[in-house]
């Protein structure tokens, strides 16, 4: 499994909290390329319900991570 901040943007507008299964399914029906879809399957569920991108991949990068000024444009 790996990801990248494009294939992981693919899940930024998904009906967050969202279980394992809901996301593949929002996956599916967006049409996200088929890597998003396969990571979704690797992730070990148990269950649970996640949050956030971040809850999928630790690594998403957050709004603080990007170094522009936002009111300037």
């Amino acid at each position: 499994m790996y990801w990248t901040l494009e294939l992981a943007s693919k899940l930024e507008d998904a009906p967050w909290p969202a279980t394992k299964d809901e996301l593949i399914d929002y996956a599916v029906r967006s049409g996200a390329p088929l890597e998003v879809i396969e990571n979704l399957s690797e992730i070990e569920d148990e269950g649970e319900v996640y949050e956030t991108i971040e809850d999928v991949w630790p690594d998403y990068p957050s709004k603080d991570d990007f170094f522009f000024n936002e009111e300037e444009y």
